[in-house]
């Protein structure tokens, strides 16, 4: 698409092109209008009334869309070479893979706690609200990631407009989704159990919310610091903010959630009013969160369009946690609990980077329902990672990423445990195996899903990270439950 010779004086670079991203565009005269109420994207209701754009479920201006030359991949311009992706994904890599260890070490502690094993209910309800913070954490970071790219983070005013809205729907979408996350988990051992005390679900749902809200407002500001900080570094925020948003995010949910329901526990006998008290609390802030939210145009139209894809993320994650109960009932397959949050954590940071970096490439570069030649033929696997563009090579990289990083994660977990007994080499070939396969499958999906989600004007930043993330918990455990149960059956002891 030729780039319009009037808008030739609004172009201006944005710290994006320091790190060979797309450049991008800070001045636009004409702003995209939303022409329907349930969250799809209209590519033609452009109407010229002020100097801003919209970003989040708004997609970019067709003069912010065609405003370079575009090719299948996004190359062209100043290029990320997969050295500079190595560098700049590396250590949040890392550290957010010691972060999803650690969870799995603490996880495997707190298990003989009284309350755990009073409230069994726990352990269904710890990866619901876990899988939950993560999508939240990662789609705000995705959002926030294009709009940096796209110039939008420039102006003061608008830039804290963006930021204040955000986290007000995040503290929304944390509130309502901790207390269906509870309500599941009781529906789920009522009908497992024939029986569900009322103690029992007030102290979940205590639990679940404080947990909730409090990851959600803290991680969430450190978020944007992050975001905030990276483009004043010259660092493109698609590299690092998904991974900064795992990083020790699972290990302080974790956290926050055994110390409120040690909390909870101990007024329940005493005090069981205080716990009735901080639900009614809970539930009279959401007005509140509502309120500010739709004070700022993509969070307001995200109030009403950003619950379906983690709510139906939650759903595909508890097949995944129910493979996970039953594997960890068998006394033989207990030891699983240390490796699943491992898995599933890497798995789910490599292909939300891979989702951040196509989304905004697509918001820069298309008009909404416009996609490039190359996807509109029927998907071809080696096209994810085979090629000269930008994405396939952080593809590349991505991949290259899991085979290292699970080795040196397979011996932080050893040298937490105590370094008193090694995996079997049988045991690391299979962990090994189903990780490659994993993050394989994860990043061909993205590409598909991300480019189906923009041909039907859905924003790939706040539908495609809880899909993938939600199916990669789900794989991961349906993989790593039944490598357990073959190493059990052919006599590995070193492996479970």
């Amino acid at each position: 698409m030729a780039v319009p010779k009037s808008s030739d004086k609004n172009l201006s670079l944005t710290h994006g092109q320091q790190y060979g991203s797309n450049p991008a565009l800070s001045q636009l005269s004409g702003r995209l209008q939303l022409s329907n109420s349930n969250g799809n994207l209209s590519p033609d209701s452009v109407t010229p009334v002020s100097q801003e754009f919209t970003e989040s479920d708004a997609l970019l201006p067709r003069k912010l869309s065609g405003s370079r030359p575009k090719d299948a991949e996004g190359s062209g311009g100043h290029e990320e070479s997969m050295c500079s992706l190595l560098r700049q994904i590396l250590l949040p890599f890392l550290l957010a893979g010691l972060g999803t260890v650690s969870a799995g070490i603490l996880l495997e502690i707190v298990q003989g706690w009284d309350v755990f094993q009073e409230f069994t209910e726990l352990f269904i309800l710890v990866p619901a609200v876990l899988g939950m913070k993560g999508n939240l954490e990662m789609t705000l970071a995705a959002r926030l990631s294009t709009a940096v790219n796209a110039g939008r983070m420039d102006s003061t005013r608008e830039k804290w407009m963006l930021i204040v809205g955000n986290l007000a729907l995040k503290q929304l979408q944390a509130t309502v989704l901790g207390l269906l996350a509870s309500l599941v988990v009781t529906l789920l051992d009522w009908i497992a159990e024939g029986r569900m005390p009322l103690n029992h679900l007030v102290l979940l749902c205590s639990t679940s919310l404080c947990a909730a809200f409090m990851a959600s407002l803290l991680q969430g500001i450190v978020m944007v610091g992050v975001i905030i900080g990276s483009k004043r570094m010259g660092i493109n925020p698609d590299n690092i903010a998904t991974l900064m948003a795992a990083c020790f995010g699972d290990l302080f949910t974790l956290a926050l959630l055994v110390c409120f329901s040690q909390w909870c526990y101990s007024l329940m006998e005493l005090y069981p009013y205080v716990l009735y008290l901080v639900d009614l609390l809970h539930i009279c802030l959401i007005p509140v969160w509502m309120r500010v939210a739709s004070k700022h145009p993509e969070s307001h139209i995200l109030l009403r369009s950003g619950w379906e894809p983690i709510i139906t993320a939650m759903v595909i994650s508890s097949v995944g946690r129910l493979i996970l109960d039953k594997t960890v009932s068998d006394e033989n397959l207990v030891g699983i609990v240390v490796y699943a949050p491992v898995i599933n954590g890497v798995g789910g940071n490599l292909v939300s980077i891979q989702a951040s970096r196509i989304s905004t490439h697509l918001h820069l570069n298309y008009s909404p329902r416009e996609i490039p030649d190359s996807h509109k033929s029927c998907f071809n696997l080696c096209h994810t990672f085979v090629g000269t563009g930008s994405n396939q090579r952080s593809a590349r990289v991505l991949l290259l990423l899991v085979l290292p990083g699970q080795l040196i994660f397979l011996h932080i977990i050893h040298l937490m445990k105590g370094g008193l007994t090694l995996p079997s080499p049988l045991f690391i070939v299979f962990f090994l195996s189903i990780s490659l396969i994993q993050v394989f499958s994860l990043l061909c999906i993205a590409d598909w899903m991300v480019h189906c989600l923009w041909q039907r004007s859905k924003d790939p930043d706040s539908y495609s990270i809880p899909y993938l993330t939600a199916l990669g918990d789900l794989l991961g455990t349906a993989l790593l439950s039944l490598s357990f149960l073959l190493l059990w059956c052919i006599g590995d002891p070193g492996g479970v």
